[in-house]
């Protein structure tokens, strides 16, 4: 039922509320004593404990499996002044690590108290990612928060994630404030990039690996770098940057190979790294077979995302556990491989189980230097391991 300004009252089944009070801001319809099946998706709502306690207010939506996403522990009204609080929060907690003037996340949606709602910062351009029906219809004052806040020249929409059809919201791309560049300079640990914000993949750029190459530098001195599914070529250019001799970079992508190499030329790196198009599981069976003429001293491995549900993470793993193996049998004494996965529903166990079955597959001794995650930025909800997903290793064969 509704109350006189529309919002729902959502009532829990007994011993349901344990997620809710230890830090996680969603409910599943099954956790419902009741589903309002006839709401709007994205109707505000406030969720009450099977006593009837007050737990807190946010969004409900019939059609999502997650049917209530919290924004507040107590009610309140989702204003601009409220998103106001929020952004401001999200950029004075990224303050304490980086430059909040140029470009980062902004917002990691429930991990900064704003659930289904993804701003990535490009200097002057905002590109925001709504995942949740209730997100959506809190639109306008999201945007007319973030114009107050940083006076943006643009503000660009880039949903076409898949999963916006869970939520019964439609893929668009759309700029819903001022004017978007055809590309806008950004830099990164010393390193320009051209990001292209209109189409593309996910918001432009890829922010969550930043610190990964950043800590990468001083291991790139003097070696053959091979860098996997390179995109905009980010940690090849940080190898040739750092004292790489060689770099190769490879995606199956024509645009991403054109983007990298652009990239290349923006730092003066074009002599020293190059991009082709490929197949990474071509390249690397034919490396570990001994069919190449190059043999590599370190090799990056940061393939897309082979686990989109639940269902597909054993497939995921077999896959992960292939590429590995082949890029340690490519690998001399003393070759590096910097290896990543970016699906939360692989953990961080799943993921050193794979380097094991990799390691051994491959008939190396291999010895772990380093096991770190994804950016500050992009900060993990204790109470919420969906918030955390991307793992990166660097190993060393002996």
């Amino acid at each position: 039922m509704a109350d006189e300004n529309g919002v729902l009252k959502l009532r829990l089944k007994s011993g349901e509320e344990k997620r809710l009070l230890r830090g996680h801001p969603w409910v599943f319809s099954n956790e419902l004593k009741k589903v309002p099946t006839d709401a709007a998706p994205g109707s505000p709502a406030i969720i009450v404990s099977s006593a009837g306690k007050p737990l807190g207010a946010g969004f409900f939506n019939p059609k999502s499996l997650i049917a209530f996403r919290l924004l507040a522990r107590k009610p309140r009204e989702f204003n601009k002044e409220f998103f106001k609080e929020k952004f401001t929060a999200a950029r004075n907690f990224r303050g304490r690590f980086l430059d909040t003037s140029g470009s980062y996340r902004l917002c990691y949606g429930e991990s900064d108290g704003l659930p289904g709602l993804v701003v990535d910062k490009f200097e002057g351009v905002l590109v925001l990612q709504v995942l949740a029906a209730g997100m959506e219809l809190l639109l306008p004052a999201i945007k007319d928060a973030l114009v107050e806040l940083f006076e943006p020249e643009a503000i660009h929409l880039k949903n076409d994630h898949p999963l916006r059809k869970l939520e019964g919201l439609p893929l668009e791309d759309a700029t819903i404030h001022g004017e978007v560049p055809d590309q806008v300079e950004i830099v990164e640990n010393g390193v320009k990039y051209a990001v292209g914000i209109k189409g593309g993949q996910k918001t432009g750029f890829y922010f969550d690996q930043r610190e990964n190459r950043a800590v990468l530098a001083p291991y790139y001195k003097g070696r053959r770098v091979l860098d996997f599914y390179c995109f905009s070529g980010s940690f090849a250019l940080n190898a040739g940057k750092n004292g790489a001799a060689e770099v190769y970079g490879l995606d199956s992508s024509e645009e991403a190979v054109r983007l990298a190499t652009r990239n290349a030329a923006l730092n003066g790196l074009s002599k020293k790294v190059k991009f082709d198009v490929g197949d990474a599981q071509e390249v690397l069976e034919s490396l570990s077979e001994g069919k190449q003429s190059m043999t590599p001293d370190m090799i990056l491995l940061d393939p897309p995302s082979f686990a989109a549900s639940k269902k597909h993470v054993v497939q995921a793993l077999r896959a992960l556990s292939n590429l590995n193996g082949m890029a340690l049998r490519s690998l001399h004494p003393g070759g590096l491989l910097a290896t990543s996965t970016c699906s939360h529903h692989i953990s961080r166990e799943a993921f050193l189980g794979m380097i094991r079955h990799a390691a051994g597959k491959s008939g190396k001794a291999v010895r772990r230097l380093m096991l770190r995650g994804q950016a500050a930025d992009h900060p993990v909800l204790v109470a919420m391991p969906e918030t955390e997903y991307l793992h990166f290793c660097l190993l060393e064969v002996l």
